[in-house]
């Protein structure tokens, strides 16, 4: 295989998400305009019940059918406890690798939202489709220290994964002096910062960090980070979930076009 062939392949396997479980399989299989690059079977499976609908529609698309070992099963779907036998390649067309888009930077501002160990799935799922709905560029998802993208975060997110704007990385540190090199303003929220969200208007290129649940930004990413901004409080609420400041993020920008107009 050529360097080109390779570099191919491996860009479409970066957009490739792989399902697993039954139900999450047959849903996917019945949500249109998904794309299912292969399914994967365990060659023990009783063709009956849930396996059966899995079965007719993968027919009807002619998706290409795979039989393993349940061993082999576990190793494409990488959770053998839950995979029921079942697992499936969705092509996702916005996912991509944070280095990847990095090299091909729009001209035009961009608003990233930094993953800095979300580790809920729920949390994960209705995060990714706030941003996915709002004025977010991409959403930089590590491979470590997040929640991983299983049939919770699928269900949480309604759908919204496969059509999301993931930028996978490694880890969320190494991602962002990548972006911080590539001229990125990185941001963190925090409820002790001075300036606030919606008065921000970053001049170029910026990125929004959010913490885990319980802990908040790490304090390797906050000592990386060039500003901190806070969401206006009142009436003692200390802090909002995750996922809502997701969605405030997420509106922020769209919101104070409408002012400046």
């Amino acid at each position: 295989m050529s360097s080109h062939d390779y570099a191919a392949r491996k860009a479409f396997f970066q957009r490739v998400l792989t399902v697993y479980g039954r139900k999450p399989v047959l849903e996917a299989l019945q949500t249109e305009g998904l794309t299912c690059h292969a399914l994967h079977l365990a060659d023990s499976n009783r063709e009956e019940g849930v396996l059966r609908d899995i079965l007719r529609l993968a027919t009807r698309r002619e998706i290409p059918l795979h039989y393993h070992s349940r061993t082999e099963l576990a190793r494409i779907s990488r959770n053998g406890r839950q995979d029921q036998g079942v697992a499936a390649d969705i092509l996702c067309p916005r996912f991509a690798n944070l280095g990847d888009y990095l090299a091909a930077l729009p001209p035009r501002p961009q608003r990233l939202l930094a993953l800095d160990g979300i580790s809920n799935p729920q949390n994960l799922g209705m995060l990714i489709r706030s941003a996915a709905a709002g004025s977010i560029d991409g959403i930089l998802l590590p491979n470590r220290g997040c929640a991983g993208l299983g049939p919770l975060v699928i269900k949480a997110s309604a759908g919204t994964v496969y059509r999301a704007p993931l930028l996978r990385c490694e880890s969320v540190i190494e991602a962002l002096r990548e972006c911080r090199a590539a001229g990125f303003e990185l941001c963190t929220l925090r409820a002790d910062a001075r300036d606030s969200l919606f008065a921000y208007r970053p001049s170029g290129h910026a990125v929004f960090v959010l913490g885990n649940e319980t802990e908040g930004v790490s304090r390797e990413v906050g000592k990386l980070a060039d500003r901190g901004l806070s969401i206006p409080m009142h009436n003692g609420v200390e802090s909002l979930n995750v996922a809502v400041t997701a969605s405030l993020i997420a509106f922020a920008g769209a919101l104070q076009g409408s002012a400046a107009e």
